[in-house]
């Protein structure tokens, strides 16, 4: 099979595609053929050596993919061969073929394609699942989304929105909040002319959000939890800026604010009936029409660095998927 290849920590550009074995099926493991694999900044620590899950060499990136399940392990129950499905992947995603737990494959909708299911697994499961369960994010409360242009940014722009919310969402210039407009915020703030303590404040009467999901760290982190009303809640989704914020514990204790780690791997495994229960519950959103994720793009695997290049530099917004076999389409 066909598959992107890192055999050594580095930049996109060190990245290569090559004719590698299948990965062989593990226990409690189902084989899938990948229609679609969904990018993610996390790919690109990952490459670097910089991701907290650090694969032997060589590996294939890719946390994600949707396609067909061609090949089930012995006592597999869910699953069943032929099915449509997307699946976390951890890494691996970026091939011909991928094999992963049967924990981790859901079945999608009928009517939803490959390319849109490979858009599904990381910023709508991670959005969804945080916003709804973690932060309880109620009707009228208002919430700040960082990043709201990137893939998860915009994910949690939509199902916070569904959740009832009001919704400013911060992002980087007049083309990336005018995206995040058309997908519902409420109001837009461009970190780039704008300060995010004085609009969030401004925005909300001097009051301050409820709550900030906030995929990306550094100085937009502490931005934020100044911007923060008493009693509210942060969301740390990730750090896209490079930067792990030093959170100053007595601005927490002085507004009772409450920030909450989050890693939905974690929360899947502990809980994996609520986090079912989360799926359907934006699968049927999607069905209804309130979800609409934003492909930018999608590339052949051997464009792979281009895509992973576009995201590190924030020239992307909503989604990149890499198609691996070039030609397939849905049934």
């Amino acid at each position: 099979m066909r598959a992107v290849i890192c055999e050594k920590w580095g930049g996109p550009g060190e990245l290569k595609v090559a004719e590698v074995a299948p990965p062989a099926l593990a226990d409690g493991a189902v084989r899938i053929r990948v229609m679609a694999a969904g990018v993610n900044f996390a790919d690109t620590l990952m490459i670097a050596g910089h991701y907290q899950l650090k694969p032997p060499f060589p590996f294939s990136p890719g946390l994600e993919v949707a396609g067909e399940v061609t090949e089930c392990a012995p006592g597999i129950t869910r699953t069943r061969v032929g099915e449509r499905v997307l699946a976390f992947t951890g890494h691996g995603g970026f091939a011909e073929e991928a094999v992963t737990a049967e924990a981790n494959v859901y079945p999608i909708p009928s009517a939803m394609d490959f390319v849109t299911a490979a858009a599904f697994p990381v910023v709508y499961f991670t959005s969804h699942f945080g916003l709804a369960n973690l932060v309880r994010l109620v009707p009228g409360e208002t919430l700040l989304v960082l990043g709201a242009a990137g893939g998860v940014g915009l994910a949690a722009v939509e199902i916070a929105k569904r959740l009832g919310a009001t919704v400013i969402a911060c992002a980087g210039g007049k083309e990336k909040t005018a995206v995040a407009r058309d997908h519902g915020a409420d109001h837009v703030l461009d970190y780039r002319a704008e300060d995010i303590r004085q609009q969030a404040k401004a925005l909300t009467g001097g009051l301050g959000v409820d709550a900030v999901f906030d995929p990306v760290g550094g100085e937009a982190f502490t931005a934020a939890l100044r911007g923060t009303a008493p009693g509210g809640r942060i969301l740390v989704v990730g750090f896209a800026s490079g930067t792990i914020p030093q959170i100053p514990a007595n601005i927490l204790l002085v507004k009772n604010v409450t920030v909450i780690g989050y890693s939905l791997g974690g929360h899947r495994k502990r809980d994996p009936e609520l986090a079912d229960r989360s799926l359907d519950e934006i699968f049927a959103w999607w069905a209804e029409g309130a979800l609409k994720p934003r492909i930018s793009r999608t590339l052949p695997l051997a464009d792979a660095a281009e895509a992973l290049e576009a995201l590190a530099g924030r020239k992307s917004t909503g989604k990149i998927v890499l198609i691996p076999r070039i030609g397939d389409n849905d049934p």
